[in-house]
């Protein structure tokens, strides 16, 4: 994904953004001819004709004051409505970009980061039409049409308009360029900095607490927010500065235009009211054309968010990532038989060595094998090889078939994987469970809870209806992994892979949480491979496999 396919998402289709653009224009040019109407006929007014000579402007103040607020209603309306019905295709591209590519392959990313290019910078791309081109087009029609309808009445006055419109496009778009052109590209990367910190900061608090980090971590998160306010200070100074120079060259037309149209009264039939006409049109006109300096600074920030869109996606896959070739056409297995590795190793996206060194391995339905090794050796690295996080060389055979000739997602239709910290949703039991299969009825959810050791647990806690908290904040380690194991029985995975169930619970749990954990997976014939660089009682495996790191041969036995 490159910027220009950012833009061309958020950018409306002409169908739908031309109406916003034409009622835009009408609403301008109401506001011209509203002050240009009215000046004409105060100043006509003052030479005392019949009321006769006057109701035909009477009519056209009240036709362009209503038609003013009219069309801008309705420009507000359908330019936002055009606007913001990209938002969705803008997103579901994107996630639809990130999905092949996600977990391993978003690179070294923040959680907080990554949440505002998703959020904030997709919501930055509605300025594009609002903000950008649209104020482009109504402001640079709206000026045209002014100047022209100005060197009809007095050409001198028409040609002074036109050189303080060029003037201050000049100065003011350099003006906000050289005040706030910076912080408007940085402003992006800014915001994003700051969520990441404080993202980091409140998910990590306790652990910051506990240690005496916190006003370290607090001090990186105020100097973020310094930098992102100072940012934002920066690009309001740009744009009062900005304002200023148009306000003086609206006031700088309307006294030349004096200067030239005063010595032109009485000749050619230029009179009192059309000298009023040429004298304040102007003030209308910059008051559009304020919009197209903003408009460059607008398109800075828009650009910058764009940029940091398109980053966050590959604009290849990597090749450590997998994809569906033209060979992944098998359905996923209907009846799990074997899975077995053949000197199978693994490299992170980026990396220039592998993670996982050779290993080989067999699996049938009721293993329960046991994968050890010291830190770094690679076991969470096979882990993701083995639901296809990662791609993998040598041989991954599943049911005696390549890995590859299966869609990624068959795959993952068999082997499930319980990662370290399994992610709990702010919401109750019930929610959290219901996404791996959402037409399971509140007596399978208990059943399948009573089988992880979780049963008495759940009703003393007030049922399904209870909260887990933010990130699973409400319950302890081992219940968590207890919970992720429900989940993993309840969509019915073949094979589960559990990494480090134990990593976060006290140790005099720990023998008590694997048991359950097996023997609830033996109950439903599940193939367990448990990774783990802690022991575990012989009883609870079939067998072990150690993984030695890359470099050294791994040992099977």
């Amino acid at each position: 994904m490159n910027r220009r396919e950012v833009l061309r998402l958020a950018q409306p289709p002409l169908v739908r953004f031309v109406p916003g653009v034409a009622l835009g224009l009408l609403s301008a040019l109401c506001a011209v001819g509203l002050l240009g109407v009215s000046a004409w006929l105060i100043t006509r007014a003052a030479e005392q004709p019949p009321i006769l000579f006057l109701s035909a402007a009477m009519v056209g103040v009240r036709a362009f004051a209503l038609g003013r607020a009219t069309f801008r209603y309705l420009e507000r309306l359908v330019g936002h409505d055009a606007a913001f019905a990209t938002m969705p295709a803008l997103r579901v591209g994107l996630y639809e970009r990130l999905v092949p590519v996600a977990p391993d392959g978003l690179g070294s990313a923040r959680s907080g980061d990554l949440l505002s290019r998703l959020v904030s910078d997709v919501d930055e791309q509605q300025n594009l039409p609002l903000r950008v081109v649209q104020p482009l087009v109504v402001s640079g029609l709206t000026s045209a049409a002014v100047v022209v309808v100005v060197w009809l009445l007095l050409p001198a006055a028409g040609l002074v308009l036109l050189l303080s419109l060029v003037a201050a496009l000049i100065v003011g778009t350099v003006l906000n360029a050289g005040l706030s052109g910076r912080a408007e590209r940085a402003l992006a990367g800014l915001r994003g900095r700051h969520r990441a910190a404080l993202a980091d900061y409140l998910t990590n608090l306790d652990v910051l607490v506990a240690y005496g980090a916190d006003r370290a971590a607090l001090a990186s998160l105020d100097e973020a927010d310094a930098a992102l306010t100072a940012a934002s200070r920066r690009r309001a100074v740009g744009a009062g500065a900005t304002a200023a120079a148009v306000t003086f060259f609206a006031g700088l037309a309307t006294v030349l235009t004096l200067v030239v149209g005063v010595p032109a009264l009485g000749s050619g039939g230029f009179g009192g009211p059309a000298l009023a006409v040429v004298a304040l049109v102007p003030l209308a006109a910059f008051e559009v054309f304020a919009m197209i300096p903003l408009a460059a600074g607008a398109w800075r920030q828009v650009r910058a968010s764009a940029d940091r869109i398109a980053s966050v996606v590959p604009s290849r896959v990597p090749t450590e990532i997998p994809v569906d070739g033209p060979s992944a056409l098998r359905p996923a297995p209907e009846v799990f038989t074997g899975l077995s590795l053949r000197d199978v190793t693994a490299r992170w996206p980026g990396a220039s060595s592998p993670a996982l060194a050779p290993v080989s391995l067999d699996l049938s339905p009721g293993d329960r094998v046991l994968v050890r090794g010291e830190s770094g050796a690679g076991k969470t690295t096979l882990a993701h090889v083995l639901v296809r996080f990662l791609e993998y060389s040598g041989s991954y055979r599943l049911n005696g078939h390549e890995a590859r000739e299966y869609p990624v997602d068959a795959v993952r239709q068999v082997v499930g994987l319980c990662e370290q910290r399994p992610h709990l949703f702010d919401d109750d039991i019930r929610q959290n469970l219901l996404f791996a299969r959402d037409t399971a009825t509140d007596e399978e959810l208990l059943a399948v809870l009573d089988r992880v050791g979780l049963g008495p647990w759940v009703q003393a806690r007030g049922g399904l209806t209870a909260r887990v908290g933010e990130r699973g904040a409400l319950v302890s380690g081992g219940q968590a992994q207890r919970l992720a194991l429900a989940r993993a029985l309840l969509a019915g995975f073949p094979v589960l892979v559990l990494d480090e169930p134990t990593a976060n619970v006290d140790p005099e749990q720990a023998d008590a949480l694997l048991t359950d954990l097996l023997s609830a997976a033996a109950a439903a014939s599940r193939a367990v491979l448990l990774i783990s660089h802690t022991p575990v009682p012989p009883a609870l495996v079939t067998r072990t496999l150690t993984v030695l790191p890359p470099g050294e041969s791994p040992e099977g036995r």
